[in-house]
């Protein structure tokens, strides 16, 4: 009874650790929830068109891009094609991610690999990295929030977005790209670090000047991981860790 119960007590204390860490997430991404439901009513959604795309589909770039070709008479099959193109690299987290999470039950790892986003898996791989295991509480208290503000905040957008100013122009547009780069940063003494994160760089860039968007995002990630097997990590001038 009394291992119960603190298994209970540390399974909260966890969720809570994760909610609080899921904070800077949920601001950051919020200005692009709100402007995905105003955009998505602004393309021919309707506000629970645009709430249930937020809540099942749950990939912003992927979203964006979907409202994007809906309703230009492009063939269904070129709209799966892109959206696949953006999401391929959580195909490459969900590798990674995997071996954290191999000891969850599996409709534990089926929910995990669902809320699994950019931060979610830098986050957590940071953690396992530090020598903490990744455990469901605490993913799910990453996760959980960022998941809700999200539909949340696409239904106001798709409610009011023709109340609410143009996000370029009030400057907050900037916060997850700097979210973004701030988790990349937080990687820097891994091995090939470096290299990976210029050569991932540089083929996105000249993706996104010859073949276009948005398959630069899925032909940087491939040139990152590509560079990384075939460069051994001790060519960075880093030991690998063990």
């Amino acid at each position: 009874m009394a291992t119960d119960v603190i298994s209970e007590s540390g399974d909260r204390s966890d969720f809570w650790q994760g909610v609080r860490l899921s904070m800077p997430v949920v601001v950051a991404s919020a200005p692009f929830a709100v402007l995905f439901g105003a955009l998505a009513v602004d393309n021919g959604f309707s506000v629970l068109e645009a709430f249930l795309m937020s809540a099942l589909v749950y990939g912003g770039a992927s979203q964006m891009v979907g409202i994007q070709l809906f309703g230009q008479h492009v063939a269904p099959w070129l709209i799966v094609l892109s959206i696949f193109a953006v999401n391929f690299r959580h195909v490459l987290y969900s590798a990674g991610i995997g071996r954290r999470i191999a000891h969850w039950p599996l409709i534990q790892q089926a929910l995990g690999y669902f809320i699994l986003t950019d931060p979610q898996f830098a986050v957590a791989e940071a953690r396992a990295q530090s020598g903490q295991t990744v455990g469901f509480a605490w993913y799910l208290g990453l996760g959980l929030p960022v998941y809700l503000f999200w539909i949340v905040e696409s239904a106001l957008g798709a409610l009011f977005g023709k109340l609410i100013p143009d996000t370029h122009a009030l400057g907050i547009d900037f916060l997850l790209p700097i979210y973004f780069l701030g988790l990349v940063l937080g990687f820097r003494k891994r091995p090939l670090w470096l290299p990976v994160v210029i050569a991932s760089a540089a083929a996105s860039i000249i993706a996104y000047k010859t073949v276009g968007s948005p398959w630069h995002v899925s032909i940087g990630a491939v040139a990152g991981v590509l560079l990384a097997v075939i460069l051994p990590p001790h060519h960075s001038g880093v030991k690998a860790r063990p």
